[in-house]
């Protein structure tokens, strides 16, 4: 009993990239510049809908929230790696770690739900556009947020409860860039299974159903397309349509294989870069394929832009 108490340890060291030594200074200027991004782009998209009444739509107020979810759900990984490249100190305490992944979690949860909900939404506006005013009102928007919100929360504090009880023995590191579920639960000093498998659980109905309603949702929509007589913008609902499914099948295709699929080999090895598909690149690509690419976002983005020149023009004279 005494060797084990020796072996527990309070602090792990996440190996991140440290493979290729040589990249570093590549990927924290990739990292970097990627943050910045993700944080500008979902921040304007977030300002663009407060600020311009012609965005307080239910579309609009999902993606509000899927701005606001994606700046927080970048902050929580991006920032400390890039801390660790600049000072190369890759260490974490047991409780940062599990905080770590308790935020990421409960937002990737959150974000896993609140695209079904988009895809839902899309689905009413194309295929109901008669029942879609009176089923989208803004108490029923609310509602399918807050439950988003709240089951991601909820889901993760299930999670961490359980990885919070046990105890950790060396060796302490981490082969990720992130304090995940599987590279910390495998360095757990006791019998792990039933945690491995409630986890597998809450991950499998966290992703799957979402994925599938996602898929169905839009496959409804390129029928309806399909099926419409004028067909001067069936291209343009083509091409967003697909542009859509295109990210929502990256996020949920990487987080199935990561959390879901049984740990191959080859899965195992290919672990670190599926995690950077749904933590790093999802969040980047969000802002642009949802909003950025959307008329009305563009129109209300023109506006801002000529307001602030006639303001500098003002200020000038």
């Amino acid at each position: 009993m005494q060797t084990v108490l020796q072996q527990v340890i309070a602090t792990f060291l996440l190996l991140e990239f440290g493979n290729i030594p040589e990249m570093q200074s590549f990927l924290f200027l990739l990292f970097l510049v990627i943050y910045i991004v993700t944080v500008i782009g979902n921040i304007l998209i977030f300002v663009l809908v407060v600020a311009d009444r012609h965005l307080h739509k239910p579309m609009y107020f999902f993606l509000c929230n899927l701005s606001c979810l994606e700046t927080c759900y970048s902050s929580t990984i991006l920032p400390r790696m890039l801390s660790s490249f600049l000072t190369g100190d890759k260490s974490m305490s047991v409780g940062s770690c599990i905080t770590q992944f308790y935020f990421f979690g409960s937002l990737a949860v959150t974000e896993s739900f609140l695209l079904s909900v988009m895809s839902y939404d899309r689905y009413l506006a194309v295929c109901k556009p008669f029942r879609y005013r009176a089923v989208m009102n803004s108490g029923y928007c609310l509602q399918l947020v807050a439950w988003s919100w709240m089951n991601g929360f909820l889901v993760m504090a299930i999670s961490c409860f359980l990885i919070s009880q046990h105890s950790f023995c060396g060796p302490k590191f981490i082969d990720h860039f992130f304090c995940d579920f599987t590279p910390v639960i495998k360095l757990s000093c006791c019998d792990t299974s039933l945690t491995e498998t409630l986890v597998f659980i809450l991950s499998s109905v966290c992703a799957v159903p979402p994925f599938l309603l996602t898929l169905l949702s839009y496959m409804c929509i390129i029928t309806t397309v399909l099926r419409m007589s004028a067909t001067t913008g069936m291209p343009k609902a083509f091409s967003t349509c697909f542009s859509h499914l295109v990210v929502v099948t990256v996020f949920y295709g990487s987080l199935i294989i990561v959390y879901v699929l049984p740990k191959t080999k080859t899965l195992r090895a290919l672990n670190k870069v599926f995690s950077v598909f749904y933590t790093v690149v999802t969040p980047l690509l969000n802002p642009l394929i949802y909003s950025l690419r959307n008329r009305e976002v563009k129109d209300a983005l023109s506006k801002v832009v000529k307001k602030c020149e006639y303001f500098l023009k003002v200020r000038k004279c």
